[in-house]
């Protein structure tokens, strides 16, 4: 293998990871991110890396681009055409509300209804044609939607999952009343019944299309004019990577991809230390991240809602998001009460202490106030000699005055009320669902998730924390050991009775071809194809569906038997002769890569050597030994309190707290 690279464009800091042989790590840092154009802070990480994108044999890459396109609303201007009767399906949504008690609560469709069209056409759901397209209607639709400038185009016909024959007429129609824009069609999108889900989801892949794609062309124009010339890998949010030149279909699909890279790399680093029940925990500058690996299987949603009435009907990592980084700001409410987010000060202006104009108090200066972070060492800002203490000092004396709390108190409290709200979604996605959390570790990764993991796992009842030995970019690692992968999927919707044999393996052995086709058109190396079919059913009768492993060699008999055994491993029976509907097919297609390994290295049981001490605030000032990480060898251990500082974050041990380095130079934190 060559040089690789993964860089993760977030909200604040953009990550890279550089391995030159593709086995060991020769570099990580941080640089700030430039939201006004995303691909200038991926080029800036690379020069900042001294990188030369002409000896790369591949760039991985992760990025927010998509995610806050849709949380700011600040896509492309669509227009919407539905099967009549249909146009209000985003506000119609399935009757949820904003706030389980009360009518409040305003509603943003990405499309908005004077942009969204009816036109005559009607299939049962078995795909047959009751309403022939009316074309001359259709026709007219375009020429006048050709008035209205709009960049995007999305077809979202009733049934459509069963026969996309419409939807491919419309979109001949409007490609030929304006061959400029971007037309997608739900059938192409998602191949499912649940047509709210189905039509957002091409809602949103309409939004993202045209920003996504000048995005690709753009960014992949700067890697060219510096001479690389290979292949650029893009996250997606199912933890497979797609070529950047396939991004403009599949916008929709990098929804999130850099908090799913992350979890991909937790996870696989944890099961090397022999933790296969995980929660992973990213905190970055704008928000925490935290999902469950459980028997080391990430869990994958079939549906995610990116806001309210806004679902996207894509297998995604189930990932949970909250407004809690380190550039979240500290505000004293209507009532009188002292709250942490969800609003940041994102990488411009940036917290106090950065000194690039900030003026209120965030998190991060609530953690240099405390001596948490070396004010002499700043992370990811090269340009910045020293971090402002004084500033941010002055910006808690002034939020802290009208509660009476001192500098001090007030940034421990803000440290509080942050951490108990990462620590209460959290508990969520583990006691709230059945798991007791005190068989998990927690992986704590992103520029500030090192900062806060141990109060997290405190106040969770977690008993052992993880530190991977570059935490604060583990989402570029992410990108860099990840492989390609598409999912496919079509709804059945039929009792098995009346479903042809052999039907069900002609629809797999057709999405088994139509992956592998994608993974020969990227033009990846690949050291070996893993194909998976699965089919979705339900007893004749229930609304939800029940996941099982299944061939396309098999018949009919073997499907009901597989769908049995899932059913009673989930609910310790079945329900006898009642008749078994096949809902859905899918298939995942993935192209292993090659890519690094971690190796074990001898443990050498000792205490690890500090390499200073400073002042720390842990409800009092306490002085508190500093251990740079290049210096932490396997078999090292030493107790809280202690700060580890390296060049891509600084992690907290508190007091009543050991670590210990693992054989993979992973950190482990206890409770003593």
């Amino acid at each position: 293998m060559g040089g690789i690279v993964g860089i993760d464009v977030g909200g604040t800091f953009t990550d890279l990871f550089y391995s030159a042989d593709g086995l060991g790590v020769d570099a990580v840092l941080k640089v700030p991110s430039t939201p006004d154009d995303p691909s200038r802070g991926l080029i800036d990480a690379l020069k900042a890396a001294d990188v030369a994108p002409a000896s790369l044999d591949v760039i991985l890459h992760g990025t927010t681009i998509a995610t806050n396109a849709v949380i700011e609303r600040r896509g492309a201007r669509c227009a919407l055409i539905t099967t009549a009767g249909f146009r209000d399906i985003l506000e119609l949504g399935r009757r949820d509300r904003q706030r389980m008690y009360g009518l409040t609560g305003v509603q943003q469709p990405l499309i908005p209804r004077a942009m969204r069209w009816e036109v005559a056409e009607r299939l049962d759901h078995r795909g047959t044609v009751l309403t022939p397209l009316d074309e001359a209607g259709f026709a007219r639709l375009a020429a006048a939607l050709a008035q209205e400038d709009v960049d995007a185009v999305i077809v979202s016909f009733l049934h459509a999952y069963a026969n996309p024959a419409h939807e491919r007429q419309a979109r001949e129609i409007l490609k030929a009343a304006n061959p400029d824009w971007e037309i997608v069609i739900s059938s192409d999108v998602v191949r499912e019944y649940y047509e709210f889900e189905r039509t957002s989801t091409a809602a949103v892949q309409g939004y993202l299309q045209p920003l996504v794609s000048r995005y690709a062309r753009n960014l992949d124009g700067k890697l060219r004019d510096l001479g690389f010339d290979r292949q650029t890998l893009v996250m997606q949010s199912n933890g497979g990577l797609i070529p950047l030149g396939q991004l403009h279909e599949r916008a929709a699909n990098i929804v999130r991809s850099g908090p799913a890279a992350g979890v991909m790399a937790a996870a696989k680093l944890a099961a090397e230390a022999g933790f296969t029940h995980v929660i992973t925990g990213d905190m970055g500058g704008t928000s925490y991240d935290v999902a469950v690996v459980v028997n080391g299987l990430l869990r994958i949603a079939e549906t995610t809602e990116l806001d309210f009435r806004v679902p996207l009907r894509l297998p995604m990592i189930d990932v949970h998001t909250i407004g809690a980084g380190g550039g979240s700001i500290a505000h004293v409410d209507r009532g009188g009460i002292l709250q942490v987010g969800p609003r940041s000060a994102g990488a411009v202006p940036g917290p106090v202490c950065f000194g690039r104009g900030g003026t209120e108090p965030t998190v991060t200066d609530a953690n240099a106030v405390l001596g948490r972070i070396n004010a002499d060492q700043p992370i990811g800002m090269k340009h910045l000699a020293r971090l402002d203490i004084d500033g941010a000092r002055a910006a808690m004396a002034a939020l802290g005055a009208p509660l009476g709390l001192g500098i001090e108190e007030t940034a421990e409290a803000i440290l509080t009320i942050v951490n108990h709200v990462m620590a209460r979604r959290t508990r969520l996605l583990s006691v709230e669902q059945g798991h007791d959390p005190r068989i998990f570790a927690l992986v704590a990764f992103g520029g500030a998730g090192p900062l806060h993991g141990a109060a997290i796992m405190r106040e969770v009842g977690i008993r052992t924390m993880l530190l991977p030995p570059h935490p604060g970019v583990l989402c570029a690692l992410g990108c860099a050991v990840a492989d390609l992968r598409y999912d496919l999927s079509q709804t059945v919707e039929q009792p098995l009775s009346e479903v042809a044999e052999g039907f069900a393996g002609e629809v797999l052995t057709r999405q088994r071809a139509d992956g592998e086709a994608r993974l020969s058109a990227s033009g990846t190396p690949l050291e070996s194809v893993v194909v998976g079919h699965a089919a979705e059913m339900s007893y004749l009768g229930q609304i939800h569906t029940l996941r099982a492993v299944v061939d396309p060699d098999w018949d009919h008999a073997r499907l009901v038997e597989a769908f049995e055994e899932v059913y009673r491993r989930e609910y310790g029976n079945t329900l006898g002769d009642i008749p078994v509907v096949l809902v859905s097919l899918k298939t995942s297609v993935q192209g292993v890569r090659a890519k690094p390994e971690s190796r074990p290295a001898p443990v050498e049981a000792q205490p690890a050597p500090s390499r200073a001490s400073r002042p720390v605030y842990f409800g009092g000032w306490l002085t508190t030994p500093i251990y740079d990480r290049r210096d932490l060898a396997p078999g090292m251990h030493f107790h809280g309190p202690a700060i580890i500082e390296q060049a891509d974050t600084t992690s907290v041990v508190e007091p009543g707290m050991r670590a210990r380095v693992d054989a993979f130079g992973n950190i482990l934190i206890e409770v003593a």
